[in-house]
């Protein structure tokens, strides 16, 4: 541990993902003394892609608790037990109560994967590409009862190419965590950093989104289909349509600016490559394609589906 004057603030740290990852090897790198390591247990249900914070804490010699209630009193006083100055929350999935936000001594701040107050609350960076924004960021800001609204201390943004995946954005989200909290931290534990309150009337608030929600409304234009294609391609579920029997997903997607050859929309095979038409007079190109959950080629599409899969009346429920 260097001998920074960021070393002297004790903090317990919540987190979860490649972000919560990243941020606790941060503050670390920083110096900071992380006394207590809170995170989730990887459930059995879901895709792992990222990191392990509870790894990261142990390699540390930091305790690691793994709460099903973040607000319990017994995870309560754990967390009051090590008299933290500051609590972090890098990408942890539970609110977290008054009772907790009130232990640190200087206050309880979050990293939220979003340039807020635009798209606050759950899964952001899908969310950001679903509507087709051309950057998003992440932003340190105080903690309070009411999600992503407390005052904020600094942003980093980064770009959304027109063909990034979810993924895509997650690796740059990534670099910008650490520079910011390499930039901002040490100003924020010597209490040289101000704080502004958020225009939430400026923002947006979003929910989760659910496997279902990736459904395909192929009356929507090619760019609207592309993003959607994109914010939900693996490791998150996918998008998808019914052709008939058949579930069709679309787990990749690339996008030129290119005019449709049908007028109909459709899906069809052109040299060699799937290409989507849309009802706009646009088109896309679909980069993995999965009939009934097998990955299928040119060949495998045209046995089932014929030279051109017809889309029009293919609508999102």
């Amino acid at each position: 541990m260097n001998n920074s004057s960021s070393a002297t603030a004790g903090a317990v740290v919540f987190a979860y993902h490649d972000i919560g990852v990243r941020c606790l090897e941060t503050l670390l790198d920083l110096g900071v003394d992380v006394r207590l390591v809170v995170t989730h247990e990887d459930s059995t249900s879901e895709q792992i892609w990222f990191g392990s914070v509870r790894e990261v804490a142990e390699k540390n010699g930091i305790p690691v608790i793994t709460p099903d209630d973040t607000n319990s009193e017994s995870t309560i006083a754990r967390v009051a037990q090590v008299a933290p100055g500051y609590i972090f929350s890098f990408y942890y999935r539970q609110m977290l109560g008054q009772q907790l936000l009130d232990i640190p001594s200087s206050g309880a701040f979050n990293l939220h994967g979003s340039l807020l107050p635009k798209y606050r609350g759950r899964v952001p960076v899908n969310w950001a590409i679903i509507h087709g924004e051309k950057e998003t960021g992440v932003s340190l800001h105080r903690m309070e009862i009411k999600p992503d609204a407390g005052n904020l201390l600094a942003q980093r943004a980064v770009p959304i190419l027109r063909n990034d995946t979810a993924f895509d954005v997650f690796q740059k989200l990534k670099c910008a965590a650490e520079s910011l909290l390499m930039e901002t931290v040490p100003a924020m534990l010597e209490g040289r950093i101000s704080e502004a309150p958020l225009e939430l009337d400026k923002g947006s608030y979003f929910s989760g989104r659910k496997p279902e929600d990736g459904r395909i409304d192929w009356r929507q234009p090619a760019r609207d289909i592309h993003n959607l294609v994109r914010a939900v391609a693996p490791p998150f579920p996918g998008a998808f349509f019914d052709a008939g029997p058949h579930r069709v997903e679309l787990l990749g997607s690339y996008i030129r600016g290119e005019t449709a050859r049908h007028e109909i929309p459709a899906i069809y095979v052109e040299d060699g490559r799937f290409q989507a038409d849309c009802s706009d007079g646009q088109r896309f190109q679909v980069t993995k394609l999965c009939i009934d959950g097998k990955q299928v080629g040119p060949e495998g599409f045209q046995a089932i589906f014929g030279t051109r899969l017809l889309l029009d009346g293919v609508a999102g429920e």
